[in-house]
């Protein structure tokens, strides 16, 4: 062990190991995690993040040594259960992550867990299943036929605590609505414009729709394109598409994710390689091309042809605002603005984009909290972690709603799972929600005043 305390380096990532066999020895993966366990406990500044160091911490404090040797091995799976993979640790507070020499990587440790978990077989893995299959239950419950219903059951609580005792699925969390118009069926065409490349922007786009904007909200969908339109950026919309795999991937269902790679990314990578930026309006669909595609697949030369290619919609109108090819013809302010930056946002390294273009709108005040909401997508609704979810997000919710400037007109987040969340903390503090939360791409196409 070394006695060099932290690291000034830029934190660098490994790629994840999981196509050797030692991957997923149970051994293997407990003797790290007892390595990687005692460095936490000796630093904690993780200790307000999420709930895992606090059930990491009181597992250590409460043991007959107040050290990790003194904690059960088979205690270290209430750890990976509580970790919702969303990399913040590893981004912006550990000091020990690679290149630091510790090589200290806590959420592809928990990864590593997740995926040994799956290969058992948990006692939830039916639930988990299912909740991590949002394309399949995207195509089921989007026929105009049945949509209605499922809405309908979805909110009907002797329903929700049938959901809650047989299935895990908390009675209270928010579930959000499918649409009978998924956006892909119902794209409007691109209009002819000419192709503007700038210097950090390619000027086509594809449109890489998410599953939640393709089934649930294709609102946000349609909003991106009129923006494109107004700034008159041709698109195209993917050939075909697949869940990116996040869902798989917190799920710990590594070769689930293998299979939906292996459906996107070949028509993604084509795109690529002709010239388009690829946008996904959804924070975690992109970080999985960015991040976790690239480092479950790193001599795959068509995944990092994506990776390049691949960008958060603000990133590229910020690229494009500096291009000085993105219009700021505002009709219309937006008063204040509380924004709420996705932790699967935070850690793409990209900086506050969403706010940079929000705050060229005139007579807009917003405010940015950077703080984790806590839904983590399905982690968030499963019945043993809600109200965890919702305890975890409180401070989010208070500094949503106290706007520094007086009464709040909007709120938003990137993550539209992690905005509804954060509706419901608000609406359990008693706040005024009712039509205040917008997608911060809608909040952009009002601000234009397109209709």
């Amino acid at each position: 062990m070394t006695v060099r305390e932290g690291s000034l380096e830029a934190p660098t990532r490994h790629p994840l190991d999981w196509l050797n066999p030692q991957f997923y020895d149970e051994s293997a993966a407990l003797t790290e995690m007892e390595r990687v366990f005692d460095i936490c406990h000796g630093c904690r500044r993780c200790v307000s993040l999420c709930n895992a160091f606090p059930t990491l911490f009181d597992l250590v404090d409460e043991s007959s040594t107040g050290e990790v040797d003194g904690v059960n091995k088979a205690d270290y799976w209430k750890v990976v259960d509580q970790c919702y993979l969303c990399d913040v640790c590893y981004l912006t507070k550990c000091p020990y992550v690679p290149p630091h020499p510790w090589n200290l990587d806590f959420p592809h440790l928990m990864l590593r867990g997740k995926a040994i978990q799956f290969k058992q077989g948990s006692p939830t893995r039916f639930r988990d299943v299912q909740l991590a299959s949002t394309d399949r239950n995207g195509k089921l419950a989007g026929i105009p036929v049945v949509v209605k219903i499922v809405n309908s059951v979805s909110k009907n609580e002797t329903v929700r605590g049938l959901l809650d005792e047989h299935l895990g699925v908390h009675k209270d969390a928010w579930l959000p609505d499918f649409s009978a118009e998924p956006f892909r069926k119902n794209i409007a065409p691109s209009k002819p414009h000419s192709v503007r490349d700038g210097q950090r922007t390619p000027g086509k786009v594809a449109i890489f729709s998410t599953c939640y904007v393709n089934y649930n909200e294709p609102g946000i969908g349609h909003d991106l394109v009129k923006v494109l339109d107004h700034n008159e950026i041709p698109f195209v919309i993917a050939e075909k598409e697949a869940c990116c795999g996040m869902p798989k991937l917190e799920l710990g269902d590594l070769e689930g994710v293998k299979a939906l790679k292996e459906i996107n990314i070949p028509m993604l990578a084509k795109l690529a390689r002709a010239g388009y930026a690829i946008l996904a309006p959804i924070p975690s669909c992109g970080l999985m091309f960015k991040q976790e595609l690239p480092l479950m697949f790193p001599d795959d030369a068509d995944v990092q042809a994506v990776r390049a290619a691949m960008f958060d919609p603000f990133e590229y109108l910020v690229a494009r605002s500096k291009d000085s090819l993105l219009k700021t013809d505002f009709q219309a302010s937006l008063g204040n603005v509380s924004y709420h930056i996705a932790c699967h946002l935070r850690v793409q390294n990209v900086g506050q984009k969403t706010r940079e273009v929000l705050q060229m709108i005139p007579d807009t005040q917003v405010n940015t909290v950077e703080r984790c909401s806590g839904h983590a997508g399905t982690w968030g609704v499963k019945s043993e972690y809600h109200e965890v979810a919702m305890k975890i997000g409180r401070p989010v919710f208070r500094q949503i709603g106290d706007h520094p400037k007086g009464e709040m007109d909007w709120f938003a987040s990137d993550c539209q799972l992690a905005g509804h969340h954060i509706e419901q903390g608000l609406q359990a503090a008693g706040r005024e929600t009712e039509g205040k939360l917008a997608h911060p791409i809608t909040l952009l196409r009002i601000a234009y005043g397109l209709a």
